[in-house]
């Protein structure tokens, strides 16, 4: 896929990439191929966390539709493309009551998901896992489950 990335340079800096589509997502270069390559990487990497915590990835702005967008001012907007790394989907069988299903398929149509994406989306939530909190680098899954229920524990 290809997405918009805004190229900025400010006199005294090394050259900014930022992602319209992915707020949040940015890296620098000291020069326009370092920018370049950085920019793949950073948005690739943006991605796979993405894909990891279950979050459905947008759609490629077009540039019509950022035309008026203010962060574009001044900068120079180029294609990024990316290929998320293809991670093997695995088929679950789970047991739930009729009426717990229904109440999932109803709260995954609201959030625009399907039932599989709302349930990975919500348990991994449920855990701290998702996108808008930072990620604890080295820390597996498993070892922030066995904290939780520690904690639980606990109290």
């Amino acid at each position: 896929m290809d997405y918009i990335a805004y190229l900025h340079k400010d006199r005294d800096s090394d050259f900014g990439v930022s992602f319209p589509d992915f707020p949040g997502c940015v890296t620098t270069g000291k020069t326009l191929e370092e920018a370049r390559r950085m920019a793949a990487e950073a948005l690739a990497l943006h991605i796979a966390g993405m894909i990891e915590d279950g979050e459905v990835l947008p759609d490629p702005s077009n540039l019509d539709a950022l035309a008026n967008d203010p962060d574009m001012k001044g900068a120079v907007a180029v294609l990024i493309s990316v290929e998320p790394a293809a991670e093997k989907t695995v088929r679950i069988n789970i047991t739930a009551r009729e009426g717990q299903l229904k109440a999932i398929d109803q709260l995954a149509g609201k959030a625009g998901l399907t039932r599989s994406a709302y349930m990975v989306q919500s348990a991994l939530n449920r855990f701290g896992l998702s996108a808008s909190k930072k990620r604890e680098r080295g820390t597996s899954v498993s070892k922030r489950l066995a904290r939780t229920k520690r904690s639980r524990v606990a109290k």
